[in-house]
């Protein structure tokens, strides 16, 4: 402490002395005000003017609305809404439950649908610039939210992506992750069908031969491994399943049966492009769409690329004179041969780096012609117009659905699809798998009320009737019955289940190619 001074009263002697104590660290009102108070006073005005520009800018940014501005201020205080709605959409689901065996984690919620790695060139393109001259764009395989699709006067469809002029594998985005669930939801499936299908993917799982990876019917058609092994591999693909390794812990259970089945596929390739033990071209379109669609699901070109092209380019070799396909190479054929080439082809049309000769698909349809009856071409017979059924009708018609576009409002599709509604909806007493599957496909693309009032209710609950609950035998849990058709006896029990499942998990295996507003999501928003 510094001395003290004496001070004397100003002017007044006669007033006493004041003793006043001054240190040398002593602030004056002037310095505290300079030291403490200003520095404070600058900051905190500095902030509010920060924020006021803030809000004047946000103001001119919405035109000075300021409800625009409270649903800024309201989306950083709560919850977004986006939230809540994934929320939903990741509740425990009975047919994704962790006790059983299922394709795919509910809450695995993403924008990409594939367990690989997602590149800047997704699989399914085919630019411009690489595709052949010769090979013709899908009339459109999207995805329901980025179609631009339109429709003629006469129904044809021009427009949309996949394929030379597409954007992706849109048609297979439906398989996994946030957008299955959605199309699930939308295309009137339920906890029950997924529970059903985790239950068939389960008994298939058991019945894969492990040592070799091969599956095997058990109808008349045993001795065909290709075919079996392409069949039981359509449904692990269709839930989501891939020989790649999944992006989170639990979300590809059946990697490895599918890698094995894969491996026994292509291990059985011969240099022609057919396989080693095939029952013919029945069998090798089977596990050519298997094969391409492994390889769109993943771009695995070091693994499936080779294998899938030589495969389709057997069956552009194999195609008959007629435009059809038949049981032998280079044989002309029926309907339902064509059905399976039409099938591989496809799904090669929405691979990349594959193609298929405009060519071939201009024969099939001179073939179509020839087996439609009527000016609308709405009926399909056997190897001539003269032998319609619903089965191949349905038949037909999805191939007219692939290779011509043929939409909801094209009258050959929309007068088929009537007639396959009046002449034979699902029912217990006519058990048919093989029309089953392909009238299945047909009535989900066409959409609309035939669709979600009329055959989906029945075909959906029809199914989860029938499937084996293995009170009796636990060996057959999971599976159904054979059927009474060709399936049945030539497929057996395998056989009816591939096909079984694979219908069950129509909602999201194949994305419509277009929704009947071009706008895609309306009827999506419409059925939620």
């Amino acid at each position: 402490m510094d001395d003290p001074t004496v001070a004397a009263a100003d002017a007044d002697p006669k007033q006493g002395a004041v003793i006043r104590f001054v240190t040398g660290a002593e602030e004056t009102a002037h310095e505290r005000l300079l030291k403490k108070h200003l520095p404070a006073w600058v900051i905190s005005g500095a902030f509010h003017v920060v924020i006021l520009v803030s809000a004047i800018l946000i103001g001119m940014r919405n035109g000075g609305d300021t409800k625009a501005s409270d649903e800024i201020v309201q989306a950083i205080v709560d919850k977004p809404a986006s939230e809540e709605e994934a929320k939903d959409l990741t509740n425990p689901d009975v047919g994704l439950d962790s006790s059983l065996a299922a394709a795919v984690e509910v809450n695995r919620v993403e924008d990409n649908n594939v367990d690989s790695k997602v590149t800047e060139d997704p699989i399914g393109v085919q630019s411009v610039e690489t595709a052949a001259l010769d090979t013709p764009a899908p009339a459109g395989i999207g995805a329901g939210d980025t179609l631009g699709i339109t429709a003629g006067p006469d129904g044809q469809v021009t427009g949309g992506t996949g394929g030379a002029n597409g954007t992706g594998v849109a048609g297979m985005r439906g398989r996994s992750g946030a957008t299955k669930i959605a199309n699930l939801k939308a295309g009137g499936g339920n906890s029950a069908t997924e529970a059903a299908v985790a239950r068939a993917l389960i008994w298939l799982d058991k019945q894969q031969n492990k040592s070799n990876g091969s599956w095997k019917y058990d109808g008349s058609s045993a001795s065909d491994n290709i075919a079996a092994t392409g069949m039981a591999l359509l449904p692990f693909l269709a839930a989501g399943q891939t020989h790649k390794p999944a992006k989170e812990k639990e979300t590809n259970k059946y990697r490895e049966t599918v890698e094995k089945g894969l491996t026994f596929i292509v291990s059985q390739q011969l240099p022609a492009g057919n396989f080693r033990g095939s029952g013919g071209m029945y069998s090798h379109a089977i596990a050519a769409i298997a094969i391409c669609e492994a390889y769109g699901m993943t771009g695995d070109k070091s693994k499936l690329l080779l294998p899938a092209k030589k495969a389709i380019e057997y069956i552009i070799k194999a195609q008959g004179s007629d435009g059809s396909w038949g049981y032998a190479f280079g044989a002309n054929g029926d309907t339902s041969i064509v059905g399976w080439q039409i099938q591989a082809l496809q799904s090669a049309r929405m691979c990349k780096d594959i193609g298929v000769p405009a060519t071939t698909l201009d024969k099939a349809k001179k073939f179509l012609d020839k087996v439609a009856e009527g000016s609308k071409k709405s009926a399909y017979g056997y190897s001539d117009n003269k032998s319609t059924s619903p089965t191949l009708s349905s038949v037909g018609l999805l191939c007219r659905y692939y290779v011509d576009g043929w939409g909801p409002v094209h009258p050959g599709m929309a007068d088929g699809v009537d007639r396959l509604r009046k002449q034979w909806m699902p029912t217990e007493t006519r058990f048919d798998m093989y029309y089953y599957y392909y009238a299945t496909q047909i009535m989900h693309f066409h959409e609309g009320d035939v669709w979600h009032k009329d055959w989906n209710p029945k075909m959906r609950d029809l199914l989860l009737k029938l499937q084996t609950s293995g009170k009796n035998n636990d060996k057959i849990d999971g599976s159904w019955d054979p059927d009474k058709s060709m399936i049945g006896s030539s497929c057996g029990r395998l056989g009816t289940t591939c096909l079984a499942t694979l219908t069950l998990e129509v909602y999201y295996r194949h994305l419509p190619l277009y929704k009947r507003d071009t706008a895609g999501l309306k009827e999506l928003e419409r059925v939620k």
